[in-house]
């Protein structure tokens, strides 16, 4: 089951890069030449954005964001490491000067990808330095506490 998952060119990356070529964004895929290889990159604004699976990524407080009942010493090991990869690889992208964006697979599944696109529109055109979506805005009353984004 596990050879199946993809790495790249995954649905939720699909929609989210033909919602912004729609509106008029044009970049790269899978830098290459950038740490952690974002998954697009859009040199004109001197940004990127990574396309985080909830799962693979552990997104904090996130419905999709579980932990395998089986070899929990494997799994633990395994998301720790992909957490330092990621922060390395922001960090190390923030200090050449490049500016990121996490967008959520959640915020890709829940909400509109018009409503997504708009926000990664303004902060390409403004100048904040990170952006990370969906912001949290507050937790559930559920067992497993997650955000509304997730609902």
């Amino acid at each position: 089951m596990m050879a199946g998952i993809r790495g790249k060119n995954t649905k939720p990356e699909k929609a989210l890069r033909a919602a912004l070529h729609s509106e008029g964004f044009r970049f790269r895929v899978h830098g290459a030449k950038l740490p952690g290889k974002p998954d697009i990159v859009l040199p004109m604004y001197k940004a990127v954005i990574f396309v985080h699976g909830c799962f693979w990524h552990r997104h904090p407080k996130c419905w999709w964001n579980t932990n395998p009942a089986s070899n929990v010493e494997f799994w633990t090991t395994k998301f720790g490491e992909t957490i330092e990869r990621d922060a390395r690889n922001i960090t190390a992208l923030r200090e050449i000067g490049w500016r990121v964006a996490v967008v959520w697979e959640c915020s890709l599944r829940l909400e509109t990808i018009e409503r997504v696109t708009s926000t990664l529109a303004q902060w390409l055109k403004g100048n904040e330095a990170m952006l990370n979506l969906p912001v949290e805005v507050k937790t559930g009353r559920s067992a497993k506490p997650r955000h509304d984004a997730c609902k």
